[in-house]
């Protein structure tokens, strides 16, 4: 049996970089706050979205923060409401397929809420190509090994032959929490630097480099 690779969304699998940072920055100047740099934000990416603000704004109150995740929470709405869609990175479709093809198990682990998750969910293919799929609202977010732990029982896999495709060095630690190989892509939120010091054992470059890591430890 092939080997279960559990992808994340948002930086992995879909474009979601100027939505993410538009929603807090939206959500931001909703507040009478500092708008965020990209930079500030694309740290954030991958935790529940609770954890994520609170680390952007620390010093907020816990009833200023629960404003704060409404608005930024509203954002999407307006934009998801306006007819908007993240795209999909360019050879993520095709990777899915021929993984799904070839025999792999395939889960998704996402900081999304299951909101999020069951839009994604919602695409062409995906409710019938992936074994499980997990989110923040689960139980622990990223880099707690919860989501991955639980797709690993879901899928009947091992820490051995299981392996975390993300784009975050939260992804690398959820990975390495969980006895897990973890694969990163250097396309998405955080650098490779930060990915390989949170335990990467390699960041593709774009979707063939990965194809071939994969095609590697499935043999």
């Amino acid at each position: 049996m092939r080997p279960l690779a559990v992808f994340d969304i948002d930086g992995t699998l879909v474009d979601s970089r100027a939505s993410i940072h538009r929603a807090a920055t939206e959500a931001a100047r909703a507040l009478g706050l500092p708008e965020p740099s990209y930079d500030r934000v694309r740290r954030i990416v991958g935790l529940s979205l609770h954890e994520a603000l609170r680390m952007l704004e620390p010093d907020l109150t816990d009833a200023e923060l629960a404003d704060f995740v409404a608005a930024f929470q509203a954002s999407f709405r307006r934009m998801y409401d306006a007819g908007h869609e993240e795209p999909l990175y360019a050879g993520s479709a095709e990777l899915l397929s021929r993984l799904h093809r070839d025999g792999w198990r395939l889960a998704l682990a996402t900081g999304q809420s299951r909101k999020g998750l069951e839009r994604n969910l919602a695409r062409a293919g995906w409710s019938d190509m992936f074994i499980s799929a997990h989110c923040a609202e689960d139980g622990p977010g990223k880099p707690h090994p919860a989501m991955l732990i639980a797709a690993m029982k879901a899928c009947g896999a091992t820490p051995l032959t299981t392996v975390m495709i993300g784009d975050t060095g939260h992804d690398m630690r959820m990975a390495r929490a969980a006895d897990a190989t973890g694969l990163g892509v250097a396309w998405g939120f955080h650098t490779v630097d930060e990915m390989l010091t949170e335990g990467a054992r390699h960041v593709a470059t774009d979707f063939d480099d990965l194809a071939l890591t994969l095609e590697r430890l499935g043999a």
